[in-house]
C-alpha cells in the first residue's frame, strides 16, 4: 500500500502536540484502515484515538452484508478504548484516515458517541473535499445531544 504523506499539519494542542504527533496519529489510523473489513463498499476507513494518559487506540471500519449492523472506524476504536481502560477514558485527540482518497469526516453516529468521551476542544484530523482537516470536536458537533437530569 501507498503511504500518503500529510505534509506540514497544524498541531492538535499548540502547548502540547507537535506535527509530529500529528503525523503519527494519523498514520496509525491508516495502519488501522488497512486491516479494514469492508467488501461491500471498498471503502476502507481507520481511526485513531489520542487518550489523556497518551496511549492510542485504534479501530477500524467492519462491514455486514445488512449495512446497519455495520460499525465504523471510530466507534470501533471507541469501543475498544473503553473496553482496555474503563469507562472513564478521556480522548484527546482523534484522527481519521482511509484507503480511498476520499473525504471522511465523522458520521453523526459516531459524533454522537465520541461527545460522551472527547474533550470539548480536542482536535480531529480527518480527510476533507479540499485536503487535511483540523477541527475542534466542539465545532464538529456543536449540538451534541446531552441527557441532563435535573
Amino acid at each position: 500500500m501507498e503511504t500518503r504523506s500529510f505534509g506540514n499539519l497544524p498541531s492538535m494542542h499548540e502547548d502540547r502536540s507537535s506535527s509530529a504527533e500529528v503525523a503519527n496519529l494519523l498514520e496509525r489510523a491508516r495502519q488501522a484502515a488497512l486491516r479494514s473489513y469492508a467488501p461491500y463498499s471498498g471503502f476502507r476507513v481507520g481511526a485513531a484515538l489520542q487518550l489523556a494518559g497518551g496511549e492510542i487506540v485504534t479501530g477500524t471500519n467492519v462491514e455486514n452484508v445488512s449495512y446497519g449492523l455495520t460499525i465504523c472506524a471510530e466507534r470501533a476504536a471507541l469501543v475498544r478504548a473503553i473496553a482496555e481502560f474503563g469507562p472513564e477514558v478521556q480522548i484527546t485527540a482523534v484522527a481519521v484516515a482511509n484507503l480511498n482518497d476520499a473525504a471522511s469526516p465523522p458520521c453523526g453516529a459516531c459524533r454522537q458517541m465520541l461527545a460522551e468521551f472527547v474533550r470539548a476542544d480536542a482536535p480531529v484530523v480527518f480527510p476533507a473535499e479540499d485536503g487535511l482537516r483540523t477541527m475542534r470536536f466542539t465545532e464538529l458537533l456543536p449540538l451534541a445531544f446531552d441527557m441532563k437530569l435535573k
